[in-house]
């Protein structure tokens, strides 16, 4: 194997370790806001600050799946 090639190759993995982190980094904040999501829902307080967390941690959730969907994509380029 060239010298070229294993450069390439040490290349290639460094980007797929960057993705898979970012990947599990934000699955990981998704299960905090999960977690965060079922404390708020449980909680027999009906707060208008609740609610807003509420749709706040729903849009953050959907943000960070769209994300690694993106990332994962990379994978097949």
């Amino acid at each position: 194997m060239s010298e070229t090639s294993k450069n390439e190759l040490i290349e290639a993995q460094k980007q797929v370790i960057g993705i898979l982190f970012e990947v599990i980094k934000r699955l990981q904040a998704n299960n905090d806001l999960d977690e965060e999501y079922f404390q708020i829902v449980s909680n027999d307080k009906k707060t208008k600050q609740n609610e807003e967390r509420l749709e706040n941690i729903l849009k953050e959730k959907n943000e960070n799946a769209k994300i690694v969907g993106r990332l994962l994509k990379k994978f097949d380029d």
